[in-house]
């Protein structure tokens, strides 16, 4: 079934150029300033977006989404509000694909059927569980994709070949190349070895192959979206919110925040596509 991802990864490819998926917490500082950060960042050229339901133990992420999770959490922000944020967004933006990334406790405790339905109402195209292998594809990754969302499948380095297949078999939307080892944030990812990552994952699957986890600047972020179909930036666009939270009222939009963070995406953005 063609949707909104497949029709953005088509419509990059025809152009000639990488993707920019940009990853954001939901309710980091706050829930009014994420929905505004979400139409900043659709303004500023993203192709798609990764929103974090926030939680308290996010294993694969570093110190600045892990920040990120808790300050959202002591900020009220729930797996309901998420998809609350989510359903206002897609009203606003009919075309951009909305990917949900997290872990599989919250979900679990919404109940996956409840979560699959309201996940599809609201208008979410996809979703990246990190804490959900293979082994465990009856639980979501099978009732999800029967309904109609994506399963974005991780691959990290050490995805040797005779782990791929049983990684890719259920994967949709497209694949997610972690491209270095360990949590968010904390490295640089080299395009030499993205690009051999790539070509390993290439041979396996016709699916898209985007990189993140190690993608900070906007040349890197053109490095790694010359090597594969995209490139993903998280921490970085976290950070930004960190370092000026000094004024961020606990209700309202943190207009300051928005806009920084729109200036350095379109840095992304028009780097990806020169």
């Amino acid at each position: 079934m063609t949707g909104r991802i497949d029709t953005t990864f088509a419509n990059a490819k025809k152009a000639g150029r990488g993707t920019l998926g940009v990853f954001v917490t939901a309710g980091d500082p706050n829930a009014a300033t994420t929905s505004a950060l979400l139409d900043a960042l659709v303004g500023a050229g993203v192709d798609f977006i990764e929103l974090g339901m926030p939680f308290s133990d996010p294993m694969a992420d570093g110190p600045a989404i892990q920040a990120a999770s808790l300050r959202a959490l002591e900020g009220g922000m729930t797996l309901a509000g998420t998809l609350e944020l989510v359903a206002e967004f897609r009203k606003r933006h009919l075309n951009t694909p909305l990917i949900l990334m997290g872990y599989y406790n919250p979900i679990y405790i919404y109940g996956n059927d409840r979560f699959i339905e309201d996940a599809l109402a609201a208008g979410v195209d996809g979703l990246i569980i990190v804490d959900l292998p293979p082994e465990e594809d009856t639980e979501l990754c099978l009732p999800a994709k029967k309904a109609g969302l994506k399963f974005i499948r991780l691959v990290t380095p050490t995805s040797d070949e005779t782990r791929l297949p049983a990684i890719l078999a259920e994967a949709s939307g497209f694949v997610y190349y972690v491209s270095v080892l360990g949590i968010t944030g904390t490295k640089s990812a080299a395009s030499d070895t993205i690009s051999d990552a790539y070509q390993r994952i290439r041979a396996q699957t016709e699916l898209p192959i985007v990189a993140g986890f190690g993608i900070r600047t906007p040349a890197q972020a053109a490095e790694a979206a010359s090597v594969t179909d995209g490139a993903v930036v998280g921490s970085a666009v976290v950070d930004i919110i960190a370092s000026n939270l000094a004024d961020t009222p606990s209700e309202g939009v943190d207009a300051d925040i928005v806009q920084k963070v729109a200036i350095f995406v379109n840095k992304l953005a028009k780097a990806i596509s020169k």
